[in-house]
Order: structure tokens, then sequence, then C-alpha cells
């Protein structure tokens, strides 16, 4: 059963910019990763699945609902991070979360509890003092501690070391065996392929590529045929290369990572965000 789906979208803002004739799903239960550089329309297709732009040309919806008319029905059930996070600088961490719990109507803080012990997270601080990891890391907090089934997760673990970014994946399987839906933008590929059940890969605001992950791993498997010497050579390379032995022959499948086959549709060019 689809729970995000985008039809069609296209936001066009000149000279090129934008993103087109968008279409993606994302079933109950499964974690898509978006994937593509800085300005390839990610967080654009993002806003219009939040409800912060009107969609013009196509539709999204979540759980059926149109995302920009019934926004406020969805984001009851829903944890967001945006790519860039926005505070209220002069409050504490406590405060922050204080604050949003009481938006939320939260009765039970036991969730934020075990997220901000699971994230090392000193919540007693001004947020204007935080290093940028530190914000993350309460935005984080506030996206999960309401416990949503949906969650659209834009660069969470921007900022983040590599512990942490761990703890995060870590995270996200836990959720996915609650049977969570989530949409995940990130450039971090081991978070990528740990977590996703489907890829999504945007350049110049179109989806180039939308499939699941094994899919898109045997589109750009190579296979080599070796020919040894003899057949006692061929059985030993065999084993030690996990390859199919044809008398003195041996066949070896390679697959590419998913940051080779991501710098294959960019042609190895900059991927930074």
């Amino acid at each position: 059963m689809s729970v995000i789906e985008i039809k069609n979208l296209t936001r066009d803002f000149g000279q090129e910019k934008g993103i087109f004739d968008i279409s993606l799903e994302v079933n109950n239960g499964e974690v898509f990763g978006f994937l593509g550089p800085n300005g390839a329309g990610k967080t654009t297709t993002i806003r219009h699945l939040m409800g912060f732009l009107q969609s013009k040309t196509g539709t999204c919806t979540i759980n059926g609902m149109d995302c920009f008319k019934e926004r406020d029905i969805i984001q009851k059930n829903l944890g967001y991070i945006p790519g860039e996070i926005s505070f209220f600088e002069d409050m504490t961490g406590k405060e922050f979360l204080s604050f949003l719990s009481k938006y939320r109507n939260l009765d039970n803080y036991e969730r934020q509890q075990e997220l901000i012990e699971r994230f090392e997270l000193n919540i007693d601080s001004k947020i204007k003092k935080m290093s940028k990891g530190t914000k993350q890391k309460i935005g984080i907090v506030a996206a999960f501690m309401h416990d949503p089934d949906i969650l659209i997760l834009d660069e969470p673990t921007s900022g983040l070391d590599p512990l942490m970014q761990n703890r995060f994946i870590e995270l996200i399987e836990e959720e996915k065996k609650k049977n969570k839906t989530i949409l995940l933008s990130s450039h971090i590929f081991d978070e990528v392929e740990r977590t996703c059940d489907q890829i999504g890969i945007i350049k110049d605001g179109r989806i180039v590529n939308a499939c699941p992950v094994e899919t898109l791993r045997k589109r750009h498997m190579h296979t080599y045929k070796v020919t040894l010497e003899n057949e006692e050579e061929a059985k030993r390379f065999a084993k030690d290369f996990d390859g199919t032995l044809d008398g003195n022959m041996v066949r070896v499948a390679s697959k590419q990572s998913l940051e080779e086959i991501f710098l294959a549709y960019y042609g190895g060019g900059e991927s930074d965000d």
C-alpha cells in the first residue's frame, strides 16, 4: 500500500531550475532513499510533501490526503528533519523540546528521554551556543519523540560524527522493524545501503532512476571471465573470488557500490550538498 505518493510534480523556477515531472511512491513499512547533489531538487520535492509549497502541476499525497490542503492532519503523525533546521536560538534544548511536546500534546516523555540518552545530548545549554552536530541531535529527537508512523528526513545526519551517524542508522533499522514509512534524503552512502529498500536518484530536477536497491545493483553488475592454466588453479581462484567454475574458466561477478553507481549517473562530478 502506497503511503507517500507523488505524481507528475513540476515546479519550474526558470533557468532550468526546479523539479520536473517527478513521480515516486513510498509504500507502507518501506525506507526510500532519495539521492542527488545540491540543487538537484530533493528539498523542493520534500517541501511539497510537507505542505510548505502547493503543487501547481501534479499531485502530492500522504495516506491519500493532499499534502498542502490537509497538512495539519498529516503532520500530526509525521516526523520531519529539514535540511536546514531553524530553532528558537535563545531557548535551551530542554525548553525547545518542552515547547514541542506541549505543541504535540505529549504526556509521555519516555521516548524523548531514550533518544536524548542514545545520542548523548546535553539539552541544558542555549541552542545558540550549540555546535551544528548538537543542533542536529535536537532535530532528530524532535522528529522521533512522538513516535510517528511516517518520517521525512532531509540530510538527517549532517554534522554528526561517525559514532552518532551509526547510532542514527541503528535507529532507522529499529523504526523499519516497527513498519514505519520513511523517506530519507542522504549523502551518506553507508546509511542508504544499510537502511533503504528503494532508491530514487534525482538529477537536474528529474528522476533518472527509481527502483529497489538490489535491482539497481544488478543493473550495474559486471561479469568477468578468467581463464586459468588448469582446472586446479581455476578451483582455487573460484573459491577465493566466489566465482562459478567451468573447466579451467571462472566467471566472477562484480557489484558496484552505491556510491560508484551514483557517481556514474553524475559523470563522476561533485556530489557535495
